[in-house]
Parts: C-alpha cells; sequence; structure tokens
C-alpha cells in the first residue's frame, strides 16, 4: 500500500476506526481512501484529522470508542470511514465487494457505472 500521509502507524489506527464505525469496511481498504483524502486536504484542516486519528486510536483498540461519539474528533473520523465506504470505494488489491453490492443499491444505471477514483489520485 503506497500512502502519501498516513504513515504506518497512522494507517493502521485509520484501518482499527474505519473496521470500529464500519464493521466489515477493511474489505474495501478503507485507508487507501482516507488516505487519498487527506492528501487532498489542505495543510490545517489534515493536520486536524490527523490529530483526531490519533486520538481516538487508543479508544478503537481497546474497544471505547463509544464513550468518544459526540466529539468532534469522532465526528470527523466517523465522516471520513463512512464516506470511504458508502461510496463505494474498492481499493485496488482489495478483496470487496464494495458498499453497493453489499447492501443492494442498484438505482437505474449506477450498477452500469465505471467508478474513476483518478481524482483522488487512486489508479486501478
Amino acid at each position: 500500500m503506497n500512502l502519501r500521509v498516513l504513515d504506518e502507524r497512522g494507517a493502521r489506527a485509520a484501518a482499527a476506526l474505519c473496521e470500529a464505525i464500519v464493521p466489515g469496511s477493511m474489505r474495501v481498504g478503507p485507508v487507501v481512501y482516507v488516505d487519498a483524502l487527506l492528501a487532498k486536504m489542505p495543510p490545517e484542516p489534515r493536520q486536524v484529522a490527523l490529530q483526531a486519528i490519533d486520538a481516538l486510536a487508543p479508544a478503537a483498540a481497546d474497544g471505547t470508542l463509544a464513550r468518544h461519539e459526540r466529539t468532534p474528533g469522532f465526528a470527523l473520523v466517523r465522516a471520513l470511514a463512512i464516506e470511504a465506504y458508502y461510496s463505494d470505494f474498492v481499493a485496488p488489491g482489495s478483496a470487496g465487494p464494495g458498499a453497493w453490492a453489499e447492501i443492494d443499491f442498484q438505482p437505474p444505471r449506477a450498477v452500469d457505472l465505471e467508478r474513476d477514483w483518478s481524482w483522488l489520485g487512486i489508479e486501478r
């Protein structure tokens, strides 16, 4: 996995948070999406997001994440985790399936869409 913002520790923390917030999301590689979003953010919001990931990582590890559900940091990380999964992203090399297939979301023409994540710098 070639990440642009998250280091190894940050990637593990983000992965644990994504899985805790959206169970089962690990199979789509949400960290790749989160990292790509972080890379596109201006420096100040990126730093806030990284601090939130760092601050919440211990709670994800010890199962106490629910205690933080009403904090701004949790809201930010939750938004990232949900977007990483429910945008129907599947990282290159990840098993999938994407969220749309899992929840049977098949509006007309959506099933024919070719997902293009190049705007995030992610190439298939």
